[in-house]
């Protein structure tokens, strides 16, 4: 099992931009498929971005064209460049890792082995 620890996470107002970054450790980083999750208060976890080791990336209609996910295979490292942001991405963001590099369901939290402890982000309006 891979540990993933978020960092990046902070206040900012509505149209700025934040970079999150996770690091993991604990097993090999290629081959992971590598995402981001966020969950609002009172609200269930939601998928934000994904991107399997050989490239291919899949976003969530709600932040398409504003955020953009990366991953440095020799760092170990992933991360979500969040620009115009909007106070409706106010949440808890969550890095997450899949052992599985052709799974199917990227986009459901259940399909992931592994999960940080998340980091802050507050959008202002």
């Amino acid at each position: 099992q891979v540990q993933l620890v978020e960092s990046g996470g902070g206040l900012v107002q509505a149209g700025d931009s934040l970079r999150l970054s996770c690091a993991a450790s604990g097993r090999t980083f290629s081959g992971l498929t590598m995402a981001w999750f966020r969950q609002a208060p009172g609200k269930e976890r939601a998928f934000v971005a994904a991107q399997r080791w050989i490239g291919t990336k899949y976003y969530a209609d709600s932040v398409k064209g504003r955020f953009t996910i990366s991953r440095d295979d020799a760092k170990n490292m992933v991360y979500l460049q969040m620009n115009s942001l909007k106070p409706e991405d106010t949440a808890v963001y969550y890095c997450e890792a899949d052992a599985n590099p052709t799974a199917i369901n990227y986009y459901r939290h259940s399909e992931y082995d592994s999960w940080g402890q998340g980091t802050q982000v507050t959008v202002s309006s």
